[in-house]
């Protein structure tokens, strides 16, 4: 478990954001809402184990660049995976670790329990695609209004393991001020990176979140994320498990902040 954990460390770029430190953020999000919000009791314990490997390996190799920019550049991995350039990346880099010399943690599994767990790994690893999540989030609002849901059904645990990693992904935006402020112009000066990239590259305008001439504007567009995507996702766990309401209130007291800081 060590060597593959040092493993997992050593194959994540020294990029600002994208790095080890979110990866080991994320899977303590997964740790802290699998037993605070105690959302384990609807997963078997290879469920749980899988997506805390999930959460450790999903952004491996990360470049600091997006799926985006993978194909304006029609970069190899644009070549290789045509949608969720990036993520199918991270989870076939995740199984080149496994298969190294002394890496591979599920090999006291069954033949037919390391063929689930490799299967929730993937799954769960290209569900933090936020075009994906977009997709999903109707579907799942539509299950958790049902009285009684049946989360024994495979398809519904698989939409909740993905709607997880997602929560998991984004839950700086959960943190106190003090450190939500810092991850966020960690996000901004690698998608300024980005941007400067597509202009020297590409000779193209980046997007406003990724101008480095619009840094000005990172309150607003904080806001805009917060309500585009975060909210509706901690009210949605918030609904399926009330202990779960921190992280709606860490991050409606970050909107808040925000919200003063661009009005300044």
């Amino acid at each position: 478990m060590c060597r593959w954990l040092l493993s997992v460390k050593k194959n994540y770029r020294p990029v600002k954001y994208h790095n080890w430190r979110h990866a080991f953020n994320v899977a303590q999000s997964m740790f802290t809402i699998m037993k605070t919000g105690s959302l384990c009791k609807y997963f078997s314990d290879l469920e749980v184990f899988a997506l805390i490997v999930a959460c450790l390996c999903h952004d491996l190799d990360h470049r600091g660049t997006n799926n985006a920019f993978q194909t304006k550049t029609d970069s190899p991995l644009a070549a290789l995976y045509s949608t969720s350039t990036m993520e199918h990346h991270h989870f076939d880099h995740c199984i080149m670790i496994l298969n190294g010399e002394g890496n591979n943690i599920f090999s006291e599994m069954s033949p037919e329990e390391y063929r689930d767990t490799i299967k929730i790994l993937e799954h769960a690893i290209l569900s933090t695609d936020l075009a994906l999540y977009f997709k999903k989030r109707g579907t799942f609002q539509e299950i958790l209004a049902e009285p009684n849901v049946d989360w024994s059904a495979d398809n519904n645990r698989e939409l909740l393991r993905a709607m997880m990693m997602t929560a998991c992904d984004v839950a700086a935006i959960t943190k106190p001020w003090e450190i939500q402020r810092v991850v966020a112009e960690m996000v901004a000066s690698e998608f300024f990176d980005q941007g400067d990239l597509e202009k020297e590259k590409l000779n193209a305008e980046p997007i406003p979140m990724m101008d480095r001439r619009k840094k000005n504007e990172l309150p607003s567009m904080q806001v805009g994320f917060i309500d585009f995507i975060c909210l509706p996702i901690y009210e949605l766990f918030y609904k399926l498990e009330p202990s779960l309401k921190p992280l709606l209130d860490g991050c409606q007291s970050n909107r808040r902040h925000w919200q003063e800081l661009g009005e300044k």
